[in-house]
């Protein structure tokens, strides 16, 4: 059968219609299902994403900046402590029009345009989610009336905090101080990376930064519920974190306070140690700064006056000051000759004023000599012919292994950041570090304190105190630690039963009980010599000695060269008080006390104080006795909380 052209087209027509339909429902289809699709992840997969999304315009969330932990003296007395802070921060991305907020803020907190320029350059430097502090430390007014008109303020909370505090600045140097967390500590501590909240300070120096990380406890925050206009409609929630870990030291407040006064307008250092279980009963440099003033941002004035100060107020002095160790290293020279089988008690040499080695002259600080010298008189008397002649004999190397063992040229306390060693020097060290051979001549001068060696005060504190128990290792602390160490218990026991066997307590307690010596009564030597320094008539500290055998102390002057005296100068016998300040020489006395039964012992640094005798043996006097009047106090408190006594 024959079709019409006419029907073959209409049945073209046909097909093409129903593929056009075919492909347009398929369309529809495809739609549907991703419609449907869509729907299904929004609705289920992604519904906690939405809902957060939709919370985030209902509820607001703070971070809150834990609560620093309390740092306390021995008697439990608050060093380093908190008070309440009133801060606003803003949320740059919480506010629509950032210009007209700040035109409120500075009607309503009175903000200079000064500080509004800096909060904008801030703002633009940084993520627009992250808070900027408006205001550090409001007082009450203000921070009320910022609360009064907060539904007009998008983005800015009212945050109430704490700050760090100290009862004044008597313990500056050792406790540090806190600051705001800057970006090089965000990239150099670890256990900061979680904990960064605005406003929230940090150690920096100190205990205070050795403690950081125990001490800053766990960040909190608040949260609740804001209407359309972001009105705070009633709190949901509020954690406030972890308060950080107390921590109670060695120092005793009342003492701190009282040598600080002492030191005061001088450019100085004391440490007082226990001699038996090494606590740090007070570490004060001197001049010192406020720690306040680092808390809510430091003045620039401020620190303008401390880093020009030429008394360097931001040094720790007692732990970071390196001095010549002067005439108050006699004691570990003789010790040494006598350990080594160099010198006898009773070996004397003459003393007139000054000896001849290759040409150069080593003088005695006694013009006219002091003619027959032993040992005993030579500490008496800090006769320095005579400690010439014994270190020429001794040699530096055995000098510098009994002065390493006694504690110098390394840190006494651990993990403080300011801490320096000091150099105790010997042939292969200045081999090494200046690359040249040792000379008789540097070992004279070793041999008198000066030269070479490099000392901090604790150092020649440990170095004083391990002569007082009798040349037994010690361990300084300053953060109390439970650590049971009955040195103490031991020497009395081994003194009132010299030929029993001791206890098991004790033997157990004294496992690691590490002499220094090799022969004790070396040590009783070197204390006897600095009875006599101080108690004698010819002594260079007798006049600075107490007549109550309860107070007594022995101890040892000394002198840090600055600038050596000309021949010109000892001729005239000028005076260390004519010379100018920066050329004096340093001032320095080391003792411990009561004599006959030694409980501390203390290190005095008085910068260009001149003479030992004369600057810095009449503060420790002051502060050794009260240190003594105090004692029975502080053992009460060992005996009641169980600490060594």
């Amino acid at each position: 059968m024959m079709l019409s052209p006419g029907s073959g087209n209409t049945i073209i027509k046909s097909k093409l219609i129903s593929r056009r339909m075919f492909l347009i429902t398929a369309a529809q289809a495809v739609v549907m299902f991703g419609l449907v699709g869509r729907l299904i992840s929004l609705q289920i997969n992604q519904a906690t994403k939405y809902k957060s999304l939709s919370d985030k315009n209902r509820f607001r969330e703070w971070k809150l900046a834990p609560e620093r932990g309390v740092i306390k003296d021995f008697f439990d007395k608050e060093l380093a402590s908190n008070e309440p802070l009133y801060q606003v921060h803003l949320v740059p991305e919480n506010t629509k029009d950032l210009n007209n907020l700040f035109v409120r803020l500075k009607a309503i907190l009175n903000i200079s345009e000064t500080k509004v320029s800096y909060l904008k350059r801030i703002i633009s430097k940084q993520k627009p989610w992250e808070p900027v502090i408006i205001s550090e430390n409001l007082n009450w007014s203000d921070f009320s009336r910022i609360n009064l008109f907060l539904h007009e303020l998008e983005g800015v909370e009212p945050i109430v905090s704490v700050a760090r505090t100290y009862p004044d600045n008597s313990s500056a140097h050792i406790l540090g101080y806190v600051s705001q967390i800057s970006k090089k500590d965000l990239q150099t501590k670890e256990y900061l990376k979680d904990q960064s909240v605005p406003g929230m300070a940090i150690g920096k120096t100190g205990l205070e930064r050795k403690l950081d990380e125990k001490i800053i406890g766990k960040v909190g925050y608040q949260r609740y519920e804001v209407n359309a206009f972001g009105k705070r409609i009633r709190e949901i929630k509020i954690d406030t974190g972890q308060v950080g870990q107390s921590f109670k030291t060695t120092l005793d407040y009342e003492v701190q306070k009282y040598t600080n006064e002492l030191l005061k307008d001088k450019a100085a250092a004391v440490c007082v140690m226990d001699v038996y279980n090494g606590d740090v009963v007070s570490l004060v440099s001197s001049p010192t700064f406020e720690p306040n003033a680092f808390v809510h941002g430091l003045d620039k004035k401020y620190w303008n006056n401390l880093i020009k100060d030429e008394k360097k107020p931001l040094t720790n002095k007692a732990l970071s000051g390196l001095y010549p160790p002067g005439s108050t290293i006699k004691t570990l020279v003789a010790l040494s000759a006598l350990e080594n089988g160099i010198i006898k008690p009773l070996d004397s040499f003459r003393c007139k004023g000054k000896i001849e080695l290759y040409g150069e002259k080593f003088h005695c600080w006694e013009k006219e000599g002091h003619g027959i010298v032993n040992l005993r008189k030579g500490i008496q008397r800090s006769c320095d012919v005579y400690f010439y002649e014994v270190a020429r004999k001794l040699g530096v190397d055995r000098l510098s292994e009994t002065a390493k063992r006694f504690g110098l040229g390394k840190k006494v306390l651990n993990n403080f950041a300011e801490e320096r060693s000091g150099v105790v020097p010997n042939t292969k060290w200045k081999k090494k570090f200046i690359g040249q051979n040792w000379y008789l001549g540097e070992t004279l001068h070793s041999g008198i304190g000066q030269g070479y060696f490099q000392s901090t005060p604790i150092q020649l504190c440990l170095m004083t105190a391990q002569i007082a128990n009798g040349g037994f290792e010690i361990k300084p602390r300053i953060i109390t630690d439970g650590r049971n160490n009955n040195l103490r218990d031991y020497l009395k026991f081994k003194n009132e039963n010299p030929n029993q066997p001791l206890p098991t307590d004790l033997l157990v307690a004294n496992f690691d009980l590490k002499p220094l010596f090799k022969n004790q009564e070396h040590i009783n030597l070197i204390k006897d010599a600095m009875f006599s320094s101080s108690n004698e008539p010819g002594g260079t500290s007798y006049r600075h000695r107490f007549e109550n055998p309860k107070y007594t102390f022995a101890g040892k002057t000394g002198s840090s060269q600055i600038k050596r005296f000309t021949e010109a100068q000892r001729e005239a016998e000028v005076k260390q008080k004519d010379i100018e300040y920066k050329d004096r020489d340093h001032a320095l006395f080391v003792a411990f006390a009561p004599y006959k039964n030694p409980q501390y012992a203390i290190s005095v640094l008085v910068e260009h104080g001149g003479s030992g005798g004369k600057a810095a043996a009449p503060i420790a006097r002051k502060v050794i006795k009260k240190v003594l009047e105090r004692h029975k106090l502080r053992e009460r408190i060992n005996q009641l909380t169980g600490e060594p006594v």
